[in-house]
């Protein structure tokens, strides 16, 4: 007779380490989301006990509202009171970097009721270093020429409005395409600017338009029509 042999024992397999790893890492979460479910819970307790707590914060909160609210509003009210009464004489504009003297035209254009009115020049601005909508809403793209020397600089030739020319329409979409200098204009540029319906603010215009409260459009000639009525007309 044949004996039978003893069946064979499955040997079992150990888990993997990167199963270990797995189950560790499940153990650890669930630690975790248990420690962080209790301590919600014991705070919610806890503000339940002490509800008062809460009104208090909602109370200090509505209060930080309103502080904040408050010191908003009076901020732009004093914005609103300084770009009213803001000036200009023209040793303080000659006296400017000419990226500081492109922040003061963008400043001035705030005065006058652009409110989107924005410094944009730089590297590649492509003729443009100030736009802004007026309140007629007409759009406007200002080319800033600043002298260190004021009328002693070198004078804003025709190459400057060529440039001006070829990109504040079809570029930028402007109405009305501006030249700003504190310094001089030859006369070609001057010719050249009328003819292209190109307007050229030179140092005499500037000083009137900085040191008082008439808007640009008031001191140019042949501006482009109204594309709206004025907001306060």
């Amino acid at each position: 007779m044949t004996r039978r042999r003893p069946p064979a024992r499955r040997r079992t397999r150990r888990p993997s380490r990167r199963q270990q790893q797995r189950d560790a890492q499940l153990i650890a979460f669930a630690v975790v989301a248990a420690a962080v479910i209790g301590l919600v819970v014991m705070v919610v307790n806890w503000l339940l006990a002490h509800w008062w707590v809460l009104v208090v914060a909602f109370v200090l909160a509505v209060l930080a509202g309103v502080g904040w609210l408050y010191n908003r509003q009076q901020r732009a009210r004093w914005e609103a009171v300084r770009a009213q009464g803001l000036r200009y004489g023209l040793p303080q504009l000659d006296a400017l970097h000419h990226t500081r003297f492109e922040d003061a035209i963008r400043d001035l254009m705030q005065r006058d009721g652009c409110r989107d009115a924005q410094r944009v020049g730089g590297r590649g601005d492509l003729g443009a270093d100030v736009k802004a909508t007026d309140p007629f809403g007409r759009r406007w793209v200002i080319q800033c020429k600043h002298r260190r020397n004021g009328a002693q600089g070198s004078p804003v030739g025709t190459p400057d409005l060529q440039v001006l020319n070829g990109t504040a329409r079809q570029v930028h979409g402007a109405d009305v395409a501006v030249i700003v200098t504190n310094g001089r204009v030859t006369g070609p540029a001057v010719t050249f600017a009328k003819q292209q319906r190109l307007h050229v603010v030179d140092r005499q215009t500037l000083a009137i338009w900085a040191s008082g409260s008439r808007p640009l459009w008031e001191l140019l000639r042949a501006v482009p029509p109204p594309r709206r009525a004025s907001p306060t007309g």
